[in-house]
This record gives C-alpha cells, structure tokens and sequence, in this order.
C-alpha cells in the first residue's frame, strides 16, 4: 500500500480510463488509485474492474447515479481519510493532467513543506494551456483572476483541479458542509484550505485538453462558480 492515493472521478471514459491507470501506476513514485464511477451506462466501471485483477492497488467505488465532480470527489477524500493515506491527489480521467507530474504535487507537499499542493496551468500569470480555443481560454484564466480578486486567495489557478492535499488538510475542513459540485467545489477547497491558514505551493504544470471522450462542462458549472465566488467572500463560508 502506497502513503499516496490519487483519485480519479469517472463518467463515460471508457476511451480513457485504461490508459490513465497504467500511465499513473507506471510513474517512478507508487501511487494507489481511487476511481470513483458515477454508474458510467458506457462501461467505464467494467474496464476497471477488469483491471483490478492486474493491479491489487486499484479500487473502485461506484456511486448509483452521475451527481458532480465535487461530491465525487469528497466521497473519495472521505474514503482515503478513512485509510492510512497522507496524501490524497485530484486528478482528471481524460489526460489533461499529465501523470508525470504527480511526482512533483507529491514533493511539494511531502519535501517542500506544503500542506497542499496545486498543479498551476497560471502561475505567474503565465498562461501553460493546450489545444484550448480561445474562448474557453479567456473564460477559465479570467474566472481564475476574477476568484483572486473577490477572495483575496493568494493562488493563481483557483479553478485548478490537479492538486495534493495532506491528510489534515482534509481532516481539518468539514467535508460535509462542502456547499458546490463544479468548478466552484475547487475554489471553495482552495479558499477552506487558506482559511484553516494551511501552507500551499502552486508547482507549474502543461494543461492539455483531452483528446478522447466528452468534456463535462456545462452552463450551470460556470455560473456556479461565478456567483459561487460571491458567496464564499461575502459569508467567508463556514470551516
């Protein structure tokens, strides 16, 4: 069993959901996989299963219905903090985030002294994005400006969803109070986290859009994160 866990929410990825495993599990770094499935009618939860007879630290977990990246990801966090993990990683299915890098989200926590680490596509305010056109483009680096400013956070990719977190980090945010589901459940981490005056390091990353499967994005998500962003700062959000 590795200290580290990543967890990887799934919905229809079965062109995927293969490939990221073996590329993580590949990684110099033993890292364990969390996969939570969101009953995937593409067989997404199959491929995994499948794979489990190969890989002994390989898990699955499959919810009954598709209910948002971020309760799928607190449904992981709770799973890990329930375990002996220290540290417990985000991680998209589609190959945005490059599994290389996990080594580099793992260190700045583990070495670098970081209670949470984040991969950064704008550190700096430089701009590491691929294959995206312009319009998602602008829309995702101005939200994370946008977060900044409203929050005052000092973190140039609010929105990012690459990130580490120590096991107290997790343990010290109430994980059911969690109010939002898409972009907005990173930026209410991010701010919890920096609330709790944990310690963060933003680690430059490539961003890459997928090249297989469907994006999940969708209306509601970026206006739960704009008019989510108000909230947080207005009522600073319960720990």
């Amino acid at each position: 069993m590795s200290n580290t866990l990543v967890i990887i929410p799934t919905f229809n990825e079965k062109e995927n959901v293969e490939s990221i495993i073996r590329a993580v599990f590949s990684q110099k770094k033993q890292f364990d996989i969390l996969i939570v499935d969101d009953n995937s009618p593409d067989g997404t939860g199959d491929i995994v299963s499948e794979l489990q007879k190969e890989f002994q630290q390989l898990y699955l977990e499959v919810r009954t219905e598709k209910k948002g990246l971020g309760t799928a990801y607190i449904h992981g966090f709770k799973w890990a903090l329930e375990r002996n993990y220290d540290f417990i990683i985000e991680m998209d299915a589609d190959f945005s985030h490059n599994p290389k890098d996990l080594i580099k989200l793992y260190k700045a926590c583990a070495e670098d002294g970081a209670d949470f680490s984040i991969g950064s596509r704008y550190l700096n305010n430089k701009i590491n994005v691929v294959n995206w056109d312009i319009k998602r483009l602008f829309l995702s680096y101005f939200a994370s400006k946008y977060v900044k400013i409203v929050t005052r956070i000092p973190i140039f990719d609010t929105t990012a969803g690459f990130v580490c977190y120590k096991r107290k980090v997790l343990e010290s945010i109430d994980l059911d109070k969690i109010k939002f589901v898409g972009y907005a459940f990173q930026i209410e981490m991010k701010f919890k986290a920096w609330k709790h005056n944990f310690k963060h390091k933003e680690v430059s990353i490539i961003f890459t859009d997928r090249k297989r499967g469907t994006s999940k994005m969708s209306g509601s998500i970026i206006s739960e994160a704009i008019f989510g962003v108000i909230k947080m700062r207005m009522q600073g959000l319960p720990k």
